[in-house]
């Protein structure tokens, strides 16, 4: 690459960040405002969690006691805190999804650090480095 090429990538490249930047305030305020709901199956149990699946509320209708069943009931109470969760996450994705890949997003939601790590060591050519020495 000839110097007005690689200028220009540098120019490209604090654009980026520079449009990064500038997204941040605005991405952190919209995923700390995600919420997510789910409902049981028989509509008993319902749950909103928030950004990262931390349950906010949990709301028992008092018709769940008719029939009393605490492992039904513990169940129940999983599943639907799991949906809201799942939710939760698929909007933390959509939000990221202007800022970085998806599988990036995925590997930090999974708190997949292998993945993360690999990725960034491919990244810096940590890799090829690696391979050269064995």
């Amino acid at each position: 690459m000839d110097n007005r090429a690689l200028q220009a990538r540098a120019d490209e490249l604090l654009g980026e960040l520079d449009r990064l930047r500038g997204g941040m305030k605005t991405l952190q305020q919209q995923l700390q405002s995600i919420t997510a709901t789910a409902k049981s199956d028989d509509g008993f149990i319902t749950a909103v969690v928030g950004p990262r699946g931390q349950l906010i509320r949990l709301d028992i209708d008092a018709r769940v006691y008719r029939r009393p069943d605490s492992r039904q009931l513990a169940s129940s109470i999983m599943k639907t805190i799991q949906a809201a969760t799942q939710d939760a996450m698929q909007q933390v994705t959509e939000a990221c999804k202007p800022y970085m890949p998806e599988a990036d997003i995925q590997a930090h939601l999974s708190f997949d650090l292998e993945g993360m790590t690999h990725k960034l060591d491919s990244e810096l050519g940590l890799l090829d480095v690696e391979k050269e020495k064995r």
